[in-house]
């Protein structure tokens, strides 16, 4: 590669670096052109997987002030750089790995710290941002309703308490009334 060329290669790198909020560093051996191009497809839009020269990634990484990647560059390597929700990106790769030995999860980088392997599998073991969104409100939602409940509990309990005194002192007063009109025949 001509200098100019990687200078430019470097300055692309830098701005992936920069403009990504996740990125995930893998090894690719024997994958043909048509993997790769499958791979890019289940990426989908928001994430791009590019294959680059280690000392031009390493160069651009300090560029954009990404450290903790050097140990990662060795052998034939490729960076997907995502943008938004890393989550469904490195499922992707975290499958496509799982079904083309060929590609092995490096590590990666994120929320300004590098990752590793196992980060980033963790990573996409989790539910989307969306879902845990939804799990988040139900939960609100359910807890919520049983706060609530437990505000009404007490009110409910008073009232409940208050009825069973009327009854009971409507038994004691039945009872007396009786009692009270023997005496009063028992007198006469």
């Amino acid at each position: 590669m001509a200098a100019p060329e990687k200078v430019a290669a470097v300055e692309e790198i830098t701005n992936r670096f920069r403009e990504s909020d996740a990125s995930v560093v893998t090894e690719y051996r024997g994958l043909s052109v048509a993997k790769l191009t499958q791979l890019r497809r289940d990426l989908g839009s928001d994430a791009n997987f590019r294959v680059a020269k280690n000392t031009l990634v390493k160069r651009a990484a300090a560029e954009a002030g990404v450290q903790g990647l050097d140990d990662l560059l060795a052998g034939p390597t490729a960076i997907t750089f995502i943008k938004g929700e890393p989550v469904e990106a490195a499922k992707a790769i975290k499958q496509f790995a799982k079904d083309n030995p060929g590609l092995t999860i490096k590590g990666g980088y994120m929320d300004g710290r590098a990752l590793s392997t196992a980060e980033v599998e963790q990573l996409a073991d989790l539910e989307t941002r969306e879902v845990l969104l939804a799990k988040l409100a139900g939960a609100m939602k359910a807890n919520l309703s049983k706060a609530a409940g437990l505000f009404n509990a007490p009110a409910s309990q008073v009232a409940r308490l208050a009825q069973a005194l009327a009854d009971k002192k409507a038994e004691s007063g039945e009872s007396a009334a009786p009692a009270e009109a023997d005496g009063d025949s028992a007198e006469s």
